[in-house]
């Protein structure tokens, strides 16, 4: 799939290369069908000239634009050299999914070269946005036409799974508010367990690591394919006391808690709140569902040895998910197996409205979903296709990924959802939404289990807390 980028237009919407959008098509562009990809002509589509190559990479490692502009300023004053038909920037998670990063990042470098392949684990996304496109822009400023031409190309492949390809989302978001034009489309190469953001534009549930030409084909479909659209969401989590406990790349403390002017809140609001915002793409969940993710991310990190690769991941957490008390809940007065209408205080905003709408929280729901694409637990579609008839009826409308609606359902016990997994039954549907806010209440249960695409959060709280998810 090519993953979103930040909107060209508007904050809410994010851009993606989606060359493939049926299974079958998505197998294809995987690399097990089609076209041979002769590889120095693809070098030539992908590859910066040199000087750029070398500036951006000197930008990145020093943390000066000007110092670098300054040293590669009239690297093409000749006019030579001209942008390549696709220049193209890779991000490798090599943590992700099945560790399959370190043997990919060796691959992509020999296909484009070294500088233009980078590891999320010596540059982060933030720093490529600041100096290495903050330097293409400052020689484009300066009459380099090689350097404003390869900025409008420019293009991002992101290898990882969906934390990754949020977290590199995130931060071209930024550019946007920067003022910064063009966002660049965003491609993805599967990594991760899921991978639902992969699958739902085309490009996968995972790579096939045993043919090198599925590599070279992921390249070109990210350089020819059209670029689609997708709502982003932005998440704002505030709590008296309290705090989020190691939070993904996804979310960050802010100093600015910017509540709903509509909001009310229930007695006095402290003086002192710690808040945290983010952004996600795919889904936000609280509840059983992201307190076994939870577990499972931390049994995988003091466990490496375990992740061998998706189908292993899967059937760790499918063992992991039964122990865990969703399938069996013993008599006894932990909240945290109970239902969570009992500790959650619902409101959503519906389209065209300005006003909160309290939600009852279905009895027995025991993990609530806001779903913004229609791949959830590595490609079910929990909100199923209901018929027009039922929509109508609920006053719903047709789900799509750009709608500016978030579909909100409950799983219940593990039967209910692993029935909902195998999709003989559709999840329960709880409302169509372009805004949502979860109470949580204080009492026993300290602690909040979430999960931002695929990425859990836990939240210790004493005091309960207030959580904004809104386009």
């Amino acid at each position: 799939m090519n993953s979103p980028t930040a909107s060209t237009t508007e904050e809410s919407t994010a851009r993606i290369v989606a060359p493939r959008s049926s299974v079958i098509e998505s197998i294809r562009g995987c690399g097990l069908s089609g076209l041979r990809v002769n590889k120095e002509d693809l070098r030539r589509k992908l590859s910066m000239p040199k000087y750029l190559r070398d500036a951006i990479r000197d930008s990145i490692n020093s943390k000066d634009v000007d110092a670098a502009v300054e040293r590669y300023r009239g690297g093409n004053s000749a006019g030579r050299e001209e942008a390549s038909e696709g220049p193209m920037v890779v991000f490798v998670n090599s943590r992700s999914g099945g560790r399959h990063g370190p043997e990919l990042k060796e691959r992509l470098q020999q296909l484009m070269g070294e500088e233009q392949v980078f590891d999320l684990s010596d540059v982060r996304p933030h720093e490529f946005v600041d100096y290495g496109l903050g330097c293409l822009e400052k020689l484009a400023g300066l009459g380099d036409f090689c350097a404003k031409d390869t900025r409008d190309k420019l293009r991002i492949l992101v290898a990882g799974g969906d934390g990754t390809v949020g977290w590199v989302l995130g931060s071209l978001t930024e550019l946007h508010k920067q003022g910064r034009e063009p966002v660049p489309p965003v491609a993805v190469i599967p990594l991760g367990t899921g991978n639902d953001l992969s699958r739902s534009f085309g490009w996968g549930g995972s790579f096939p690591f045993a043919w090198k030409s599925a590599v070279k084909r992921s390249l070109l479909r990210a350089i020819t394919g059209p670029v689609c659209r997708l709502d982003s969401w932005h998440l704002l989590i505030s709590m008296p006391s309290g705090e989020v406990v190691d939070p993904p790349h996804s979310l960050k403390p802010t100093d600015e808690c910017s509540l709903d002017q509509g909001l009310t809140i229930e007695g006095d609001l402290p003086e002192k709140m710690n808040c945290y915002e983010g952004v996600f793409y795919n889904y936000f969940s609280i509840g059983m569902d992201a307190q076994v993710a939870y577990g499972f991310h931390h049994l995988r990190n003091e466990k490496p040895y375990l992740a061998q690769g998706p189908i292993s991941n899967k059937l760790i957490y499918s063992g992991y998910t039964c122990t865990q008390g969703w399938f069996l809940t013993p008599c006894i007065s932990d909240p945290s197996l109970r239902g969570l209408k009992n500790i959650i205080r619902m409101h959503v905003k519906k389209v065209n409205c300005s006003e909160w709408e309290q939600i009852p929280v279905p009895k027995s729901v025991r993990a609530i979903v806001a779903l913004n694409l229609h791949s959830y637990a590595s490609g079910r579609n929990p909100w199923g296709s209901p018929k027009p008839e039922y929509l109508e009826k609920k006053g719903f409308v047709e789900a799509h990924v750009d709608d500016g609606l978030l579909e909100i359902f409950g799983l219940k016990q593990g039967w209910h959802a692993s029935f909902v997994m195998v999709e003989l039954i559709s999840a329960k549907h709880i409302a169509q939404a372009a805004a949502i806010r979860l109470e949580v209440r204080g009492g026993e249960w300290k602690d909040a289990f979430m999960q931002m695409d695929g990425e859990p959060v836990e939240a210790t709280h004493e005091q309960g807390l207030l959580i904004i998810c809104r386009n």
